[in-house]
Formats: C-alpha cells, sequence, structure tokens
C-alpha cells in the first residue's frame, strides 16, 4: 500500500472520477485566466502543451481534495481545463465546464 507521505509523481496517466473533475473544475476555473491557444494547437489528450501558455501548479487547497492532482500544473484554455505534467509538459486530463 502507498504511505500517505510519499509525495505523488507528476506521470502521463491521470484517471479522475467524475465527482473530482468537478471539484477541480469548480476550483481550478476560478483560479485561472482564459487563455487563447494558437490557431494550430489541438488540446487532446498526450498532445504537448504549447510554450506560450502560462501553467500554473495545482493550488494546496485543490490537491487536499483531489491528491492525484498535486504534482501537476493546469491551465484554462478556451473553456477547457487541461492537467499536464510538469516534467514533459504533455496534456494528461482535460476537464471540460460540463464534468
Amino acid at each position: 500500500s502507498m504511505s500517505s507521505t510519499t509525495q505523488p509523481m507528476a506521470s502521463d496517466n491521470l484517471s479522475l472520477t467524475r465527482a473530482q473533475e468537478r471539484t477541480a473544475w469548480k476550483d481550478l476555473s476560478r483560479q485561472a485566466s482564459n487563455q487563447t491557444a494558437p490557431s494550430d494547437f489541438s488540446a487532446l489528450v498526450g498532445a504537448t502543451i504549447p510554450s506560450r501558455i502560462n501553467l500554473r501548479s495545482v493550488p494546496d487547497a485543490v490537491a487536499s481534495r483531489v491528491s492525484a492532482l498535486k504534482p501537476f500544473d493546469y491551465a484554462r484554455i478556451h473553456d477547457k481545463l487541461l492537467i499536464v505534467n510538469p516534467s514533459d509538459k504533455k496534456i494528461v486530463d482535460i476537464i471540460n465546464r460540463r464534468a
């Protein structure tokens, strides 16, 4: 079993429940400014986020409710929340407003 003291590592896989996605949307979308992506960028899981997109680390208050998000960064683009692995800048999850 995982000890609760180990820091979760960001990986390219993240699966959240609907409830966790709702929590993440509610908390993170309020804090993130809606950015405009480059026109040639498609937000898809597995895609690499463009360098001009500002990433922010997931705040402790959110990570305390959805601990799986703790090691990740995020950005808000076109009313989607992109959850990003900070080590390789890959999108690991996309949370829509309707989550």
